[in-house]
């Protein structure tokens, strides 16, 4: 997918975004609690979101999913409480492909209206949406109820009686129903029936999966024989191959221009390289996305599957947090760049999201500001995509526990909850910064100046790269494990960027090699003004290989230097 602007992603957990209920009591129902809306979602607040320098927002969430909330008023079957974690639930066990969750409506039977006019608002502001597509697993007591006429249920015509048939949707476990470590009991429904029992989305073939599975999820089957272990039968197409190219189709119909697809990797490589260039056929724009946390995939994913884009989880987020915690090297970065050299334009790079633990909480940093220079690295290394997570540009420290969700340093995806930090911007409805603390206000507009420098600099969004690394190790002014140096180009303009990652403001001196100068075609200059993007200033600074570029770069911070060069 090529594009000439620097994707620049806003993830947002939808159900959280807007709620204004300050009770927060732990597992707490919706009725105590509140829940955000889409409609929540103003043309003001996506102005916010734009404004922060976003070009896509991802709203997580949307589909209809299983949780404890009674909506039998609207002709929705009640969840078994046993196999939903939390009173909202997993977001990802979906319960309805076809349906917007009912926990995102002001008008609970018009969902589907709202869901439309949020993309509508989304487009006019300027943003792209991207949903998420969960094709690996579905709520345990998953039936679609909006799904379109003609369209037959998964598992509907299922032979249940063997454990693996290409044509099934599930996988099955005959003669035994579901068992394991989880109290299938609840007073008001009785026990949870599930006679054969099905597979668990985190591919546990029997019927006893315990509490550390994804026991309220089912998993999918693409034709893959788990079970006897005769690999993939893909000839002729399985059954849920047809589905799920459907509900792709049903969704980017409804105007949407990208998916993030959950766990990717767990679906088997060659139902992407089928289902992505057909949906493409009909909708050239659509990106997908791809969770995969494997490397040795990543090419398969990319080249066969047909992917726009990868996490680059284990690679950069990784490195980038063990230096920020202090516990690695800045030198990993160079590593990091190199192993993915050849797909770098198809990773997406992040600090937070969903999954992850916030930056500003005990078990991370500690303080948001210590990774403002992994963020300028995340987001000003390469040409690709950059994601930010909602409140990680104010420094939430997803410290609360929830209920379901503990104090595990994440904003829970369980539970009905207010996000302090989003709640102050938002000032109910208001969306500015009055209610905000001078610390949050300057991390916000630190996000914002970055962000805006990928915007509007070729040298970030189509340069060139070249790491300067080589030449500075055991620099005597340059600490190799503490600062980061590389350079971005385009056309007669340099970047110049110098992070440090040390929490005392450090004196550098930074080799720019011989090979820099022929690689770019540049002309050295003794002196030269060199402006940093980051706070307006100008310096002159010195740009040639045999005289080491000198600067003082801030505690947790940096500098981002542009040239003109000849």
């Amino acid at each position: 997918m090529e594009t000439t602007e620097k994707i620049i992603i806003y993830q947002v957990f939808t159900r959280l975004f807007g709620n204004q209920n300050k009770t927060c009591r732990p597992n707490g129902s919706l009725e105590e609690n509140g829940c955000g809306k889409m409609n929540d979602f103003t043309k003001q607040a996506l102005h916010e979101i734009k404004k922060l320098g976003a070009t896509h927002i991802w709203y997580t969430g949307l589909i209809a999913h299983a949780s404890q909330t009674d909506y039998t008023a609207y002709g929705i079957p009640k969840n078994h409480p046993s196999i939903v974690k939390g009173k909202a639930g997993s977001p990802y066990a979906i319960r309805d492909y076809y349906d917007i969750d009912p926990d995102l409506a002001e008008h609970v039977d018009k969902r589907m209206e709202e869901f439309e006019h949020l993309v509508t608002r989304s487009h006019e502001c300027g943003l792209k949406v991207i949903m998420d597509f969960v094709p690996n697993h579905v709520a345990r007591q998953y039936h679609s109820l909006a799904k379109p006429a003609g369209v037959k249920d998964l598992g509907e015509n299922d032979d249940c009686s063997q454990d693996f048939n290409p044509q099934n949707n599930f996988y099955y476990i005959p003669g035994q129903k579901l068992a394991g470590e989880i109290d299938l009991y609840d007073p008001e429904q009785g026990n949870y029936e599930e006679m054969p029992a099905k597979a668990t989305g985190n591919d546990r073939f029997d019927a006893w999966p315990n509490r550390n599975d994804w026991y309220e999820t089912i998993k999918l089957n693409y034709g893959v024989d788990y079970l006897h272990h005769t690999g993939g039968h893909f000839d002729p197409i399985p059954d849920t191959w047809k589905k799920m190219e459907d509900i792709l189709s049903y969704w980017a119909g409804k105007g949407i221009d990208g998916f993030r697809c959950d766990m990717a990797e767990m679906v088997p490589c060659e139902f992407w390289g089928w289902v992505i260039p057909r949906i493409k056929a009909a909708f050239p724009q659509i990106i997908f996305i791809a969770e995969v946390y494997n490397p040795n995939e990543y090419r398969n994913y990319i080249y066969n599957g047909h992917f726009d884009y990868l996490y680059d989880k284990v690679g950069l987020y990784d490195t980038l947090r063990n230096i920020t915690c202090g516990y690695g090297s800045a030198t990993g970065i160079t590593h990091c760049w190199q192993s993915v050299d050849d797909i770098q334009d198809h990773m997406l790079n992040f600090l937070e999201n969903h999954d992850e633990q916030r930056i500003a909480s005990d078990f991370f940093a500690g303080n948001p500001f210590k990774a403002v220079p992994a963020f300028i690295v995340s987001s000003c290394l390469r040409s690709n995509p950059v994601m930010v997570y909602f409140g990680q540009e104010l420094g939430e420290k997803g410290m609360d526990c929830e209920g379901f969700s503990g104090q595990d340093g994440r904003t829970t995806i369980f539970d009905y909850w207010n996000v302090d930090s989003i709640y102050r911007w938002s000032n109910r409805g208001r969306w500015n910064t009055h209610l905000l603390s001078e610390k949050e206000k300057e991390l916000r507009k630190t996000y914002e100046t970055i962000l805006h420098i990928c915007q509007k600099e070729q040298a970030i969004s189509k340069g060139e790269f070249f790491d300067l690394m080589y030449v500075n190790l055991n620099g005597w002014q340059m600490n190799e494990h503490k600062q980061y140096a590389f350079l971005r180009k385009y056309g007669q303009e340099v970047l110049f960027i110098m992070v440090n990652f040390s929490d005392t403001a450090t004196q550098v001196a930074v080799n720019v090699p011989a090979h820099a100068f022929e690689y770019f075609k540049m002309t050295p200059s003794a002196q030269c003004n060199a402006k940093d993007l980051l706070t307006g200033k100008t310096e002159k600074i010195c740009f040639t290989p045999e005289s080491p570029t000198c600067t003082e770069l801030p505690a947790y911070g940096g500098k981002i230097f542009k040239l003109k060069v000849k």
